[in-house]
């Protein structure tokens, strides 16, 4: 089978990838894309009953937050996509369970060790964002073979990705710094934002305005 062959052929699916092609760049578009059919491969793999259209329109969404209008949102960019991909599912006419489940994978794509415990689709949009930005599961050929993962990159190629899509985190985080606090952006801030300090948990804990 061939691989591209898994995103969905609907109305829903259209339209998200319309609404993405539209308003974001080229990088994001084809990481986003990357990121269904990794997630929808390893799900596959993993024989996880998962909806196709909910699981293309997280993938789709989940890095919109990064986007120029959401900079001065003072929300982290994971919640800005989700309440992107929230809208535009309502407008769809979905019901509030897909709602849930897609804002959800969305909001949750960045935080390691929880989203694999819950809804397919929640587990499978941080599953394609592992593979396609950290290389998790890149040596597991029983879930993306190295046939389906060229033909994936040949449809949505990657040149000097590392480096753009980290360009493109700290450009769509730096405006709003307080946002990074407890999670991985912060380690994307202090590589490239000069003189950022992350916040720190213990010291905020100690000098809590609690008196002991």
């Amino acid at each position: 089978m061939n691989a591209l062959a898994l995103i969905p052929d609907s109305r829903l699916a259209a339209a998200a990838t319309e609404l993405v092609r539209d308003t974001t760049s080229d990088l994001i578009y084809d990481h986003s894309r990357r990121v269904y059919l990794f997630g929808a491969l390893r799900g596959r793999a993993r024989g996880l009953a998962f909806d196709p259209e909910l699981l293309y329109v997280g993938a789709m969404f989940h890095d919109l937050g990064l986007g120029e209008k959401h900079r001065g949102s003072g929300r982290r960019f994971e919640v800005d996509g989700a309440e992107e991909a929230a809208s535009f599912l309502r407008a769809q006419g979905a019901d509030e369970d897909a709602v849930r489940r897609v804002w959800t994978a969305i909001a949750l794509h960045t935080t390691p060790g929880v989203p694999e415990f819950m809804d397919p689709e929640v587990a499978l949009v941080t599953a394609g964002v592992e593979y396609d930005v950290l290389g998790i599961g890149y040596d597991d050929p029983a879930a993306v073979t190295p046939e389906d993962r060229a033909a994936i990159v040949a449809a949505h190629p990657r040149p000097d990705f590392k480096r753009r899509i980290l360009a493109a985190f700290a450009e769509g985080i730096a405006p709003k710094p307080d946002t990074a606090f407890g999670n991985v952006k912060a380690d994307v801030l202090r590589h490239h934002v000069p003189g950022f300090v992350p916040g720190d948990f213990v010291t905020t804990i100690r000098e809590s305005s609690w008196p002991e």
